[in-house]
């Protein structure tokens, strides 16, 4: 569905032409995972996939909003009434951000929304942030709020903490926000500092796939929860602010520090090792060695694997599968527990490839997968 198609969906629900058009891209993770809430490194690229919004302003305290893609019709709330934790249907998304924005003393008086995305839900791409990031970033043009995009990112991270109740890092929305075509974005979750990174993979031969194993997976069920808690309890017992301070080359006394604490000891030894892969791969892709980031994805995958226990078999199946029909690298990408895993390959051998992954998994009986090629994407902006 394009801009005008939302336009015109947005004046037959509403009745008027909307203000504005706008766009916010899902993404894909090409390493960096479960670091953003430990103050660490990560390094996204933005999708083709956009959340897409037609939105007007309302002086009446009033939200209306509707999804092309969710059956029902306008759901109105009244701005007074939003509670964190209060909703626990797709509205949460959207009024979580305008609860956030008029939190933090922005006079966000109301608005009508007609929404409608093409990034798969629950894949581990972002649907949600995308969904957060349009709706911040048409209300910050409309009202002329001035934030910058990091600064809509950070609000559209506590509207998924504290009012959808979701306890996700700030990797998601930055990335739908700050994305630059042809690039992958190197934050530093701590400080917010970007580097934008050339990853033309085309141009070099090769492609990434995403395969989205159509488990679908749910942050705020607890388990994601677990593991945050438990990073944080391991930052406490070394006395740091967060894992992001443990130095790789101290990784081995650090974790004999921790004794017994075997859990924690997992959880602390894929944060440090993945902000050490991420830097790896920055180093790696500034050198022009491109095809030698492949070793340097599945290794992340064996950590998310054994150590951080978030994957499950239809993303190893991908993984090995991949790798054995002569992928480069390959692991899963998100938060895990179901979602989509990426493969590195040369573009001679993707059918090879994506044959192997489609033919194992009708062996092991699993829903087929769905396969396509990522192309790192501009980040959120006004269409119309």
């Amino acid at each position: 569905m394009g801009a005008q198609q939302v336009r015109d969906g947005f004046a037959e629900l509403y009745g008027a032409e909307p203000d504005g058009v706008w766009a916010a891209p899902g993404r894909v993770n090409l390493i960096g995972e479960h670091t953003d809430y430990n103050d660490g490194f990560v390094m996204p690229f933005a999708l083709p996939h956009t959340a897409l919004a037609a939105v007007s302003r309302r002086d009446d305290g009033r939200l209306r909003l509707h999804s092309a893609d969710v059956e029902g019709g306008v759901v109105e709330l009244g701005l007074d009434e939003l509670a964190p934790q209060s909703d626990t249907r797709w509205t949460a998304y959207p009024a979580g951000v305008v609860w956030a924005l008029r939190e933090a003393g922005h006079a966000v008086t109301g608005a009508d929304v007609h929404l409608t995305s093409t990034v798969p839900s629950g894949a581990g791409l972002s649907s949600s942030a995308a969904l957060e990031v349009v709706v911040a970033l048409a209300l910050n043009d409309l009202y002329d709020l001035g934030l910058q995009r990091w600064q809509l990112a950070r609000l559209c991270q506590r509207a998924e903490n504290v009012y959808v109740g979701a306890p996700t890092g700030i990797m998601d929305q930055t990335a739908s926000a700050c994305c630059e075509a042809g690039h992958a974005l190197f934050l530093d979750t701590r400080d917010l500092s970007q580097r934008q990174i050339p990853f033309d993979l085309a141009a070099e031969g090769m492609r990434l796939l995403v395969v989205d194993t159509q488990v679908k997976h749910a942050h705020s069920d607890g388990e994601y929860g677990k593991r945050r808690a438990g990073c944080e309890k391991g930052a406490a017992l070394l006395g740091v602010d967060a894992l992001r301070d443990v130095p790789y080359g101290e990784l081995d006394t650090a974790l004999d520090r921790l004794g017994d604490e075997e859990e924690v000891r997992r959880l602390v030894r894929h944060v440090v090792t993945e902000d050490q892969r991420v830097e790896r791969v920055v180093s790696l892709l500034r050198s022009g060695d491109t095809r030698a980031i492949g070793p340097v994805l599945t290794e992340g995958h064996a950590s998310l694997r054994d150590d951080f226990r978030i994957s499950c078999p239809e993303l190893d199946l991908v993984v090995d599968t991949a790798l054995a029909s002569g992928a480069l690298g390959a692991r899963m990408t998100g938060g895990g527990f179901g979602g989509s895993a990426i493969v590195l390959a040369e573009a001679a051998d993707v059918e090879t490839i994506t044959k192997a992954v489609g033919e194992a998994f009708a062996a092991a009986d699993f829903t087929a997968p769905r396969v396509f090629e990522a192309v790192p994407a501009a980040g959120a902006t006004r269409l119309a």
